[in-house]
C-alpha cells in the first residue's frame, strides 16, 4: 500500500523538488525520507556531493536512508534509465509497494549536456511508469538558470514544495509531445572549426575507418572503441531507416570527439528511441539505443533539412 502524496496512484508519482537554500532542501528531503522508512518503504539517495552532505549531517545516525555512491548513476540518460530500472525492479522483488527516491542530475549536466536530461526527465515519466516509484528531482534554483527550470516545470507533472504542499505543474507536457518537439541543440564549439572528417553516403567501413584515423587527443582506446560501434550505428541506422544523402562529420579536440550523422528524413517516429531498446531494432531503435549506451553525451534534433544525430565521446563542453 502506497503513503504520502502518492497514495492510491498507479505508476509512477514524479515530482520536482526546486529549492533556494540548503533549509529548503532539507524541508523538502527529511519529511520524504524518513516518512518512507517509518513506512518500511526503500528511501533512496543519489545527490550531488554538497546536497548529499547537507542530508547525511542532518539526518539520525542509523536513519535507513540508502545513498548512492560514485556519482555514475547520471553519467548518461540512458545508462541511468537502464540502472534505475534494474534498483526498482530488485526492490520489487523483494516485496516493496513503494520506492521513494530523491536525486539530482544538475550537477555537471550544464551546457551542451543540458538537452539530453530534460529529455531523460521527459521520457522517465514513461520508463518508470510500470513501478511503484515516487521520486522527487532535486534542483538548486541558485545554480540551475531560468531556462532549465522551465524545462523542468514542463517534463514533471508536479512539484514538491518547501512548505510540505504537493502542486501540478501547469505547463507540464505528455512526454510523446515534448521529445517530438524541435529542441535546438546547444552546438559544441568544436562545431565552429572545420571538421576533420566529412563523408557523404559512406559504407560503414569507411566510416568506422575514418573515426579509427581521427585524432583522438587523450582519450582512452577503450572510450574510442566504444565510439567507433556507436558512429558506426548511427550511420547504419541513418542509411537504413532515414533517407539519403548521409553526411557523416566528426571533430577532435584534446578531450573530446563530436561526430554527426545527418540525413534527409524526418527521424526516429518513437519519441523514446534512444533511451530505451525498442523492440528488436527493426524500426531503428535498437542501433541508437547502443549509441547512447556507449557516448558520453547523444543529442537527436530534427530540422528543416532533416535530422541529425550528434555523439560526444570525452567530455563534452559545458
Amino acid at each position: 500500500m502506497r503513503t504520502g502524496a502518492a497514495a492510491g496512484h498507479v505508476g509512477y508519482y514524479h515530482e520536482a523538488a526546486c529549492y533556494g537554500s540548503d533549509d529548503e532542501l532539507l524541508a523538502l528531503a527529511l519529511p520524504f525520507l524518513l516518512d518512507g522508512v517509518a513506512a518500511g518503504e526503500p528511501a533512496v539517495v543519489s545527490l550531488g556531493e554538497h546536497g548529499a552532505e547537507v542530508l547525511r549531517a542532518a539526518l539520525p545516525a542509523g536513519s535507513g536512508v540508502t545513498f548512492l555512491t560514485g556519482g555514475t548513476i547520471y553519467a548518461r540518460p540512458a545508462a541511468a534509465i537502464r540502472a534505475y530500472r534494474k534498483l526498482l525492479a530488485d526492490y520489487v522483488a523483494g516485496g516493496a509497494t513503494q520506492i521513494r527516491i530523491m536525486g539530482e542530475v544538475w550537477p555537471g549536466n550544464v551546457g551542451v549536456t543540458w538537452g539530453s536530461w530534460a529529455r531523460y526527465e521527459s521520457a522517465i515519466n514513461h520508463a518508470y511508469d510500470d513501478f511503484p516509484l515516487w521520486s522527487m528531482c532535486a534542483y538548486d534554483t541558485r545554480r540551475v538558470p531560468e531556462h532549465a527550470v522551465a524545462d523542468v516545470l514542463r517534463t514533471h507533472p508536479r512539484s514538491a514544495m518547501p512548505d510540505g504542499r504537493h502542486v501540478a505543474n501547469t505547463g507540464y507536457t505528455e512526454p510523446t509531445l515534448y521529445l517530438g518537439e524541435s529542441h535546438e541543440p546547444v552546438p559544441d564549439p568544436l562545431q565552429h572549426t572545420e571538421p576533420q572528417v566529412d563523408l557523404v553516403d559512406p559504407a560503414l567501413s569507411e566510416a568506422r575507418a575514418a573515426v579509427r584515423a581521427a585524432d583522438h587527443g587523450h582519450l582512452p582506446a577503450d572510450e574510442v572503441d566504444d565510439f567507433v560501434v556507436a558512429v558506426s550505428e548511427a550511420v547504419a541506422n541513418a542509411q537504413l531507416h532515414g533517407r539519403g544523402p548521409v553526411r557523416m562529420r566528426l571533430w577532435s579536440g584534446t578531450d573530446r570527439i563530436v561526430a554527426t550523422v545527418t540525413d534527409a528524413g524526418a527521424g526516429p517516429k518513437d519519441p523514446f528511441t534512444g533511451l530505451v531498446p525498442v523492440g528488436d531494432g527493426a524500426a531503428g531503435g535498437l542501433g541508437l539505443w547502443i549509441a547512447h549506451q556507449t557516448c558520453n553525451h547523444v543529442v537527436l534534433h530534427r530540422h528543416a533539412d532533416g535530422f541529425t544525430i550528434r555523439l560526444t565521446a570525452g567530455n563534452p563542453q559545458h
